[in-house]
């Protein structure tokens, strides 16, 4: 095996790996209907947050349910995971 095919491996390993690690979390159009602001700093209204959440796609509800309850991915994201894991996302 010569270098140049392990580096290509490498590097193609690694492209796919980096897109695996982009969550629901970490998708701006995922995000920005629970705030009402653009910078996302801002978090809409339980019963706001609660619409849009319930009108997402199920599988995108379910991502985001998976990332709150990961401790790790939840962290930078503590008051959306919150306000998710209130709607039931903890089952």
């Amino acid at each position: 095996m010569n270098i140049r095919n392990i580096c290509l491996g490498a590097l193609a390993l690694s492209m796919v790996s980096g897109a695996a690690f982009a969550g629901a979390l970490d998708e701006p159009d995922n995000m920005a209907p629970f705030f009402t602001d653009s910078s996302m700093k801002t978090m809409k209204p339980k019963a706001e947050f609660k619409a849009a959440f319930t009108a997402m796609p199920m599988e995108k509800q379910k991502a985001m349910k998976k990332e709150c309850n990961d401790p790790a991915m939840s962290k930078p994201h503590a008051e959306f995971c919150a306000n998710v894991l209130a709607l039931g996302g903890a089952n």
